[in-house]
Order: structure tokens, then C-alpha cells, then sequence
């Protein structure tokens, strides 16, 4: 209890510092790539476990100009609602599609169960739970996509979430590009 005591604690703390503090969060180049890996390799033990296969389509070089623990949070959170919702032997797949402008565009999506159509407008609310009960077994604090959503528009982008026709969870986002 402690610990997702604690963890609830750090998860608030991050994202009132993203609402009404953005400025003293510091900037930096950040490398996309390098920060999937790093997230990739943290859960790899649950990923072998579970029978999940990967597909960092990413490559070296698709540079964010922004806060790398905020772009960490944006893969991590993602990553870590498939491999607790999913389900087991599914596909994460991470890749940008495009770049246009000043901005890169992402898609995130796992081939798991999906979530029903009516809680999909919903599922970026602090606290929201599309079956209750479901992530404090878990030991989440409710807060990761809400903090996915605060971080990618802190960059400058925005999310969308869609059920995919083939079966699973499909996360569209963009984050502003390193200016040139």
C-alpha cells in the first residue's frame, strides 16, 4: 500500500508540475528512439513472460525538442496499460508515420482486447477506470494516460485513441519536432 501510496503521490506531483508549472520543466533534444529502447528493456522480463512480441519500428534520429522523463512517460504509460490490459501473445507496435512541418506523427497500438466503445472519450480522465476496481489489483494509480495526454500536449501535439479493426488499442499522437 506504501508503494502505490507512493506512486499515486509521484503520478500527481507530475501532473500538476505539467498544468501549472510547465516552464520549470527543462527542455532538451530527446531522441525518440533511444527512449523506446530504454522502455522496451524495462519491461522485458514481463514481455517475454507474457508472450509479447515488438515492433520498434522506430529509427535513431527522430528528435523531439522537450522534456525527456514527460516523453518517457508517453511510451512507458502506453506500454505498461497493453502489457496489464491486453491480455498475453499479443504485438506492441510503435512507429512515427510521418513528419510534417513541425511536427511528428506517432502510432502506438497493441493487438489486444481493445476497450468498449463507450468508455474510449473517456479512458484520458484522472482517476477514469473502464471496469473499476481493475487497476488498483494492478497497483495503478489511475493516472497514466492522463498523463500521457498532459505530456503530449506539453509538446505541442495531440492524441487520439480508436479501437482497432483488427482487434486491440490504437493510439494516434504528434509531438513537436526540434526546431531547425
Amino acid at each position: 500500500q506504501t508503494l502505490r501510496l507512493s506512486d499515486l503521490i509521484s503520478d500527481m506531483a507530475l501532473i500538476t508540475k505539467i498544468e501549472e508549472s510547465p516552464e520549470k520543466l527543462a527542455k532538451e533534444d530527446v531522441d525518440i528512439y533511444d527512449v523506446a529502447v530504454e522502455v522496451f528493456d524495462e519491461f522485458a522480463d514481463r514481455i517475454a513472460n507474457k508472450r509479447v512480441k515488438v515492433e520498434n519500428m522506430l529509427k535513431p534520429g527522430i528528435i523531439v525538442s522537450g522534456n525527456r522523463t514527460l516523453v518517457y512517460s508517453i511510451i512507458r504509460n502506453l506500454v505498461e496499460n497493453s502489457l496489464k490490459y491486453a491480455g498475453d501473445e499479443i504485438t506492441l507496435h510503435l512507429e512515427r508515420y510521418s513528419r510534417i512541418d513541425k511536427l511528428h506523427y506517432f502510432i502506438y497500438y497493441d493487438t489486444g482486447r481493445g476497450v468498449p466503445e463507450e468508455h474510449l472519450e473517456r479512458i484520458f480522465e484522472r482517476f477514469y477506470r473502464v471496469q473499476e476496481g481493475r487497476s488498483r489489483d494492478d497497483g495503478g494509480s489511475g493516472l497514466g494516460l492522463s498523463i500521457v495526454r498532459n505530456s503530449v500536449v506539453f509538446h505541442g501535439g495531440d492524441i487520439k485513441v480508436m479501437n482497432r479493426q483488427d482487434g486491440g488499442l490504437q493510439f494516434l499522437f504528434t509531438l513537436r519536432r526540434k526546431s531547425s
